[in-house]
């Protein structure tokens, strides 16, 4: 068993982009633990692929709150069971993205084109079936439209922090708060700046508003505690590309898989939570999918002690007993709403 993770990097050659832009070479770089198990075919049988969020990379999935709850001996991805593949989407941490030197001529990707490379990925590693899908933020986004793509490649699928339907509302009107403040930027100079554009990094919005207010308020009872927490926030968004940054936006912008919800033939733990201000319960969304779904758990975890807003999705002890249920029983249709 493998519990040091691997890392390694898949070249596409000539990807072709939803955009009809092409990339000579696309990079996937991606992460696994675990020993994969090969059936009578030659292929991997034990694989299940996990998804990161928008803030962060594959190496997320190794943090305590996520690793430290889900991949040890008995816990719900048990790595002595599982051959767990974590690739960085397209755009993010080592995989191709428009910082490598392109800057803003690299392709206009979306969210398909990061399921058809990550597709890509795991039929060049030998995988052409997945026991478990499980993304969080914009990785239950992506599997959600893995589950619509490819339905017959996965066992089961986990969508943590997401919903399935249009970019729209709040979460859109927030993704396009940031691009504009990039595009407005003094220093943009249309992607071709030579120090990084520094405007834009002084309302971080998106980070603000994917916290819990009460833990906000936690942290910041006081208006200088307040003022050390943004100064805190500014300095993380300082570190990024801008460039980066707003692919990684806009590329959520035809997201939509609301129409194809019949599709999905695996069963469904789709897990929500009740503070979470990107993914609004009282939309009815979740409510709306369970009806056309053919299999499915919709759980939505209450705001409790430990919520953290849509960030309860990158701290696995608020769902990681649901998940473990799931994977044990996926049995008729239920629902737990509340």
């Amino acid at each position: 068993m493998t519990t040091t993770p691997v890392e390694a990097d898949f070249v596409i050659e000539n990807f072709r982009f939803t955009s009809g832009e092409t990339l000579p070479d696309l990079r996937q770089h991606y992460l696994t633990l675990g020993t994969p198990r090969h059936n009578a075919q030659g292929r991997i049988a034990n694989a299940a692929l996990l998804l990161h969020n928008t803030t962060g990379t594959a190496k997320s999935f190794l943090l305590p709150e996520l690793a430290g709850e889900l991949f040890g001996p008995g816990q719900p991805l048990d790595i002595a069971e599982h051959f767990l593949v974590m690739p960085d989407a397209i755009g993010f941490g080592q995989s191709s993205k428009p910082s490598d030197g392109l800057r803003a001529r690299f392709p206009h990707y979306r969210y398909r084109d990061i399921v058809e490379a990550q597709h890509r990925l795991l039929t060049g590693l030998g995988i052409d079936r997945l026991s478990l899908i499980l993304g969080l933020s914009m990785g239950g986004m992506l599997a959600w439209l893995w589950a619509e793509m490819y339905p017959e490649v996965m066992d089961a699928l986990a969508p943590i922090a997401s919903q399935p339907t249009a970019m729209s509302g709040r979460n859109w009107i927030q993704r396009r708060m940031q691009i504009e403040a990039i595009r407005s930027d003094p220093g943009w100079n249309n992607g071709d700046y030579t120090e990084q554009p520094s405007r834009y990094t002084q309302t971080p919005f998106g980070a603000l508003l994917i916290q819990s207010a009460v833990r906000i308020q936690e942290r910041a009872p006081t208006r200088e505690a307040a003022d050390a927490l943004y100064r805190e926030m500014v300095t993380r968004a300082q570190k990024g590309d801008a460039n980066d940054r707003l692919y990684q936006l806009e590329a959520s912008m035809d997201y939509d898989p609301e129409p194809d919800l019949e599709h999905i033939i695996a069963p469904v733990l789709a897990i929500n939570f009740a503070d979470d201000e990107l993914n609004p319960p009282q939309l009815g969304t979740m409510e709306r999918a369970f009806a056309r779904l053919h299999n499915a758990r919709m759980v939505l975890v209450p705001a409790g002690p430990q919520s953290r807003g849509h960030g309860s999705a990158s701290d696995a002890r608020q769902w990681k007993d649901e998940l473990a249920d799931f994977l044990r029983d996926r049995g008729p249709i239920r629902t737990k709403l509340g």
